[in-house]
């Protein structure tokens, strides 16, 4: 996938409804070789929709405080990671928003290790 093609991608679900898949709920503990990482948000994919590292594309979900496994919500940000070779959706449930500051405050705890920038939808 082009960096235009990524771009694309994930600019195209701005706005939308999807339906996603959780695989590390709010809680989860991913271990890495240095550090431990511990997810304060649901984190998952959109099943069948690759992203620009071939795995399904991630997305955070803010607003659901209590652990699923999955869940329909609005598409109402992407983190762009100018140094990595890919870029994750932020979600919310339909009544909810977020700043852009409490989208940064929610993913730091990821986004942290990136240089990101987050576009909001507007």
């Amino acid at each position: 996938m082009t960096f235009e093609q990524r771009k694309a991608q994930v600019k195209s679900y701005l706005g939308k409804t999807v339906k996603i898949g959780i695989d590390r709920p709010v809680g989860y503990v991913h271990r890495k070789e240095k550090y431990s990482l511990v997810y304060p948000v649901n984190y998952g994919y959109i099943p069948g929709v690759l992203g620009g590292d071939g795995e399904e594309l991630d997305v955070y979900l803010l607003g659901v405080e209590i652990p699923v496994e999955e869940y329909t919500a609005k598409i109402i940000a992407i983190v762009h990671r100018h140094n990595d070779i890919e870029d994750k959706l932020v979600a919310a449930p339909e009544n909810m928003s977020f700043s852009k500051a409490e989208i940064e405050a929610a993913v730091h705890f990821q986004e942290q290790y990136y240089d990101t920038e987050i576009e909001v939808l507007e």
